[in-house]
């Protein structure tokens, strides 16, 4: 193998990207697991994920439209700080322009739950939703985690 330069690779780090362990506010599950609206722009959904590089760690926060589907918002950072998730708000909101009153579904990390994150929120007219971890049950896995473990 050292001969022809190959190497064995070893198992994947896990990294935490969810901190639900704080004293932030925690906004009620609106969504209460119906993961299919009845119109676009009526309920988004974000998570956060990880990806190693050669440089280190590169964390992905993602804005779903639970409707379609599809990626409304995005935004990659080396940190998993505020601004990770509000960027990725930020680039949905613009795009998309949405309605008063849309559900913003996510866990309950600190990032989603700071003031900066829950204020976006309010500027935006959006109303905030959390739930707690997926419990594995098969076909209740929210659709990003779901995305996530593939």
């Amino acid at each position: 193998m050292k001969q022809h330069g190959i190497k064995a690779r070893g198992k994947r780090k896990f990294v935490v990207t969810t901190d639900s362990r704080h004293d932030l506010p925690i906004a009620p599950n609106l969504l209460n697991r119906d993961f299919q609206p009845a119109r676009p722009n009526a309920v988004w959904t974000s998570d956060i994920t990880y990806i190693q590089t050669d440089e280190g760690w590169l964390y992905l926060a993602v804005v779903l439209d639970l409707y379609s589907r599809q990626v409304v918002g995005w935004s990659m950072q080396p940190h998993m700080l505020t601004s990770l998730v509000t960027d990725a708000l930020r680039m949905a909101w613009f795009r998309r322009r949405p309605e008063a009153g849309l559900i913003f579904h996510s866990d309950r990390g600190s990032q989603y739950c700071s003031h900066a994150f829950q204020q976006t929120l309010v500027e935006y007219e959006m109303q905030s939703s959390m739930s707690r971890k997926a419990k594995g049950i098969a076909g209740t896995t929210p659709p990003l985690k779901a995305c996530g473990d593939r």
